[in-house]
């Protein structure tokens, strides 16, 4: 079956950025990816606005989560306000069978990867 990868994570953004986040994932063919672990809440309520993703993908379809990842990295804020610069933003932990759990920051139109800040160990029993 081959090395496995457990994602989980969030990512928060605004009305304009979660429809083009929506628009991202469902460019995938369902069928060849593991994009259905994306998840969007019916009600979403207050000005934030959510997606998840959870799911266990093989190692060699990583990179494809990355660039997606990258993507939405990139998406502007809506609002085009010289004083901010809100693009989306959220917290990944990516748990390898063979090289452990790394962190993946999606902040500053980018995406950071390094060793996780917190004791998350538990999550991968």
């Amino acid at each position: 079956m081959g090395t496995m990868v457990s994602v989980r994570g969030w990512l928060e953004c605004d009305d304009g950025q979660l429809a083009r986040i929506k628009e991202i994932v469902e460019a995938d063919d369902p069928e060849r990816t593991y994009s259905g672990g994306w998840a969007f809440p019916a009600r979403q309520y207050n000005n934030v606005r959510w997606a998840f993703y959870g799911g266990d993908i093989r190692a060699v379809s990583l990179a494809w989560f990355e660039e997606r990842l990258r993507q939405i990295a990139r998406i502007p804020a809506s609002c085009q306000d010289d004083e901010y610069d809100e693009r989306p933003r959220g917290l990944f932990l990516v748990s390898h069978d063979v090289d452990g759990m790394s962190e993946w920051r999606v902040c500053d139109g980018g995406l950071m990867i390094g060793v996780p800040d917190g004791d998350y160990h538990y999550l991968d029993a």
